[in-house]
């Protein structure tokens, strides 16, 4: 990968790989999930704090067979142990499913591929039965021409795979412990080797590049595009959408291109958001349009509303029925109910503003003294002139009027027209310094 983090810790669709295969444990019900790790340090498992996962260190990395080794003292005797690997992220259930429900054999997941190079080769009898796995690097030719491969991926009754991983021996050109040497291990003793193929080839690879791992992101993000259009989204381009988290969609939601959405998004029927939009911990209701360029975080937008282009909504904001937010505000902790406008070049941070409230061009509420953040409060009604300075707390009441120009310092009343800015004047005679020509002092 060509970078100082571990492997298993860059992102696919904006989680780490080894969350992927971590969820794929917790959807199988494991009993417990121990994960080997060796390469990064400690980084692999302060990223995992989770009670249901454990962390078992492999140092030195000897080979795969080497690191099942190291789980081998936390197993529970009884029952089946399913190996993964934590850079194969998006294996399919149903095959993982069919692999622990495969009964007392060893049972391997395999794919077939066009192109098999690097992959470790399935040798079967002439019956079909799998005998062995030989690698690429000890594979001659005849071996390589093999299509069927090995993922890496198999479950075994707990007890026997203990058994043939204490009789590993490092008999290979790479003088380390392979796992796949439990299959010759297994049909020495009489234990069947059955097998599970993998429809989709694609989902049994392994993540060893940076191409790779592009590729993979682009397959993941078609497929989820696929099914948000089969739930009733349009996309204009299903190419150019990332979901990096969970999102719920009703009928008719249009998305353009370029958009990203992050956490937990839900859009409601009719929504549309257009290009190049990030969308993040959101809620959008009904009917609502979202113009290109706007990043929204941690937000409840109501429906019908219009929001961007280029608007910013963070954490804790909340829009009411028809209410705008347009091109270049900014809004933090602010609520606006149903029908206020902020149209224009804004920032409205820890604000609460009413129905109907129209906020002018260049409008900022003045929220933070360096130590503390207050409140401002602006009733039902209130027109706010541009380029206002609203200095918390203070509230603006219901119906007022603040000229343009204004800082407001004190409360200003309900149906009053409030100004606050120094008065005009002008300066006869008063003429501009200018520069003197060169050599005159």
């Amino acid at each position: 990968m060509a970078s100082e983090r571990p492997k298993v810790l860059h992102l696919l669709a904006g989680r780490p790989l080894l969350a992927h295969v971590i969820d794929r444990a917790r959807a199988l019900g494991a009993a417990q999930t121990l994960v080997v790790y060796g390469h990064g340090g400690e980084a692999v498992p302060g990223a995992f704090p989770a009670p249901d996962v454990a962390f078992v260190l492999q140092d030195p990395q000897q080979g795969t067979g080497h690191a099942v080794q190291q789980a081998v003292p936390h197993l529970q005797a009884g029952g089946r142990t399913l190996v993964l690997y934590g850079d194969v992220p998006l294996l399919p259930l149903d095959a993982l499913q069919a692999l622990r429900e495969a009964g007392p054999c060893l049972c391997l997941l395999t794919a077939e591929l066009e192109n098999p190079d690097g992959y470790g080769r399935i040798e079967r009898d002439a019956r079909g039965e799998i005998f062995r796995i030989v690698e690429e690097r000890d594979a001659n030719d005849a071996q390589r021409r093999i299509r069927e491969v090995n993922t890496g991926i198999l479950c075994a009754p707990t007890d026997a795979l203990v058994g043939w991983l204490d009789k590993l021996r490092p008999n290979n050109s790479q003088r380390e412990y392979y796992l796949t040497d439990v299959v010759g291990l297994a049909v020495a003793e009489g234990i069947p080797v059955r097998s599970v193929r993998v429809s989709d080839a694609w989902r049994g690879f392994g993540v060893n590049t940076r191409a790779q791992l592009a590729d993979m992101e682009r397959r993941l993000q078609r497929e989820q595009a696929e099914d948000l259009m089969a739930r009733g989204m349009s996309l204009a381009d299903p190419e150019r959408l990332d979901l990096r988290g969970e999102l719920e969609c009703e009928r008719d939601v249009f998305v353009d291109v370029g958009c990203i959405f992050e956490g937990k998004v839900l859009l409601k029927a009719g929504v549309t958001v257009g290009a190049y939009c990030v969308l993040r911990n959101t809620v959008v209701e009904r009917d609502t349009v979202i113009a290109p360029f706007s990043h929204i975080d941690g937000a409840e937008i109501g429906p019908e509303c219009r929001v961007g282009p280029y608007a910013r909504l963070r954490p804790g904001t909340r829009l009411g029925p028809h209410a705008h937010v347009g091109n270049f505000v900014e809004t933090k902790n602010a609520s606006l109910a149903e029908g206020a406008k902020a149209n224009h070049l804004s920032y409205l941070g820890d604000a609460t503003i009413g129905r109907g409230v129209n906020v002018g061009a260049g409008t900022i509420t003045c929220n933070y003294d360096g130590v503390n953040k207050s409140l401002t409060v602006i009733e039902d009604g209130a027109f706010i002139g541009s380029n206002t300075s609203l200095v918390a707390p203070v509230r603006v009441g219901r119906d007022a009027t603040i000229g343009a120009g204004s800082t407001i310092t004190q409360d200003a009343p309900a149906g009053e027209l409030t100004v606050a800015r120094a008065r005009q004047i002008t300066i006869a005679g008063w003429e501009r310094p200018r520069k003197q020509a060169p050599g005159k002092s």
